[in-house]
């Protein structure tokens, strides 16, 4: 192992240095300061005669003096069951005042991508508790569904909400008593969010299924690229050697792409679209595409990432490169939130690509499928007709059209808002469902089979006493 002072040059969080012999890509780095502090860094570049480091904890500090030395290895992630209940900061080192780990191994914290031949497909359902996800845009395992939000939307709310609350119905029916493991990757987040999440996990008693790794917005931003993926690795340890179905819950990726169009910066690297680098795309697809099931394991990891689209536009190079990658999205809105629903999660733009393989007759209900297209579709005319309103007025709708508003009303009021700490079941957010269809007349219920429509609708109780007089 060589020790060098050749350092020529420091740019933001960048340290440059002369070798004389080959250095690998993402080889880790410890750079001795002249007071004797230890900092960790990797190598990001390397080409003949120099390299460049970037450094974690930020290179205050540090000038030409420094000794640095080439470990020889790229940064791994000490992983073992008893990380669940663990609190890391965004380099995977524990601040909650626990033991040391002892780790069962080290692992390479970039991971192997899974042979898509030995990829399972995702069609078990998983249960988050939140009728807008379970009933329009199902969950199901191995799946990465983002969450679409903005600045000063309540994503953390419902990112803890899921947390605390999703299961693998099929497997406690079975009694088999569901492994089922959260990994929360927190990157650029303020202390007082930090707090919020603990007291959350806490009070709750999530954290003890749980492995939290915090990245805070005072961290430095090199950090953030490791923290995503240090939480997957250990998500792929639980998932394929102890056979655990491990949700992953990144928020938020906006700070990770912002970290990533700063070193980029430094480097003077010729920007993309809106100054985020052209790898952006590759980088995201890197630990998007980590979320999976291999086939012969009995373990998965479900991703869900949350991003707030900066001026709430969907076009953003983040949310829209996330898309392309990822399986539909969540899309949380201001106006919904305004109103009050809890949580604000509009289920026209919300999409979940695997979710008609994940429901059904074995897997949810045989009616799932049937009860969410004609809820959305009664919904989106509700909606138009709200437009067609603002210009007419109620007064000139007919008693058809009047009905499809009050769905419209209905469906936001109670089918989306439920809280925060309101838990549903797949068969209580369907009967819902049911309870609000049943406001609509049978003969517009054209997408539900009939047979289904015999044994679910309900009939309007004073419309029976009218009959029966």
């Amino acid at each position: 192992m060589k020790e060098y002072q050749t350092i020529t040059e420091i740019s933001g969080p960048l340290v440059f240095a002369e070798v004389d012999e080959p250095v690998g890509y993402d080889e880790i780095v410890e750079i001795e300061t002249e007071d004797g502090r230890t900092l960790r860094g990797q190598v990001l570049e390397s080409s003949e005669g120099i390299v460049s480091i970037q450094v974690f904890e930020g290179t205050g500090g540090i000038d030409r003096n420094a000794s640095v030395r080439f470990l020889g290895e790229t940064m791994k992630m000490p992983v073992t069951e008893d990380l669940l209940g663990r609190v890391l900061d965004g380099s995977g080192n524990p601040i909650d005042g626990g033991p040391e780990i002892v780790p069962d191994k080290r692992q390479d914290i970039v991971g192997k991508a899974i042979n898509p031949f030995s990829r399972e497909y995702p069609e078990e359902f998983i249960q988050t508790g939140v009728s807008a996800i379970d009933g329009m845009n199902t969950l199901v395992r191995g799946q990465k569904l983002p969450i679409f939000s903005g600045s000063g939307l309540p994503h953390n709310e419902l990112a803890l909400q899921i947390a605390r609350q999703a299961t693998v119905p099929e497997e406690d029916e079975e009694g088999e008593g569901s492994e089922f493991a959260v990994i929360f990757g927190a990157m650029g987040i303020t202390q007082e969010e930090a707090n919020e999440f603990m007291d959350d996990f806490e009070r709750t008693g999530a954290l003890e299924r749980s492995v939290v790794f915090m990245n805070l917005a005072d961290d430095p931003a090199v950090e953030r690229q490791v923290t995503p993926r240090l939480a997957l690795t250990t998500a792929e340890y639980l998932a394929f050697e102890k056979d655990y179905h491990v949700l992953v819950i990144l928020t938020d990726m906006t700070n990770y792409c912002e970290a990533l169009r700063e070193i980029g910066a430094a480097r003077e690297e010729v920007p993309g679209r809106r100054g985020y680098p052209g790898y952006m795309y590759t980088d995201l697809a890197q630990l998007y595409e980590r979320a999976g099931r291999i086939e012969g394991k009995e373990g998965s990891v479900t991703q869900i990432p949350i991003l707030t689209m900066p001026g709430d536009d969907d076009t953003h190079p983040i949310p829209d490169l996330t898309g392309y990658i990822t399986e539909g999205q969540i899309m949380m809105d201001r106006d919904l939130n305004s109103q009050g629903i809890e949580p604000p999660v509009n289920v026209l733009p919300s999409l979940s690509r695997l979710m008609d393989d994940g429901i059904g007759e074995g897997l949810t209900r045989e009616d799932h499928g049937d009860v969410s297209d004609q809820m959305y579709a009664a919904y989106a005319e509700g909606e138009d007709l709200r437009d067609l309103v603002n210009i007419v007025g109620r007064e000139a709708l007919s008693e058809r059209d009047n009905k499809f508003l009050d769905f419209a009303d209905r469906f936001e009021a109670e089918f989306v808002q439920q809280g925060y700490d309101t838990n549903r079941s797949i068969d209580d957010t369907l009967e819902l469902g049911w309870d609000l269809l049943s406001d609509l007349p049978k003969e517009e219920l054209n997408r539900i089979d009939e047979e289904l429509i015999a044994e679910h609708y309900r009939e309007d109780e004073s419309a029976e006493a009218v009959q029966a007089d």
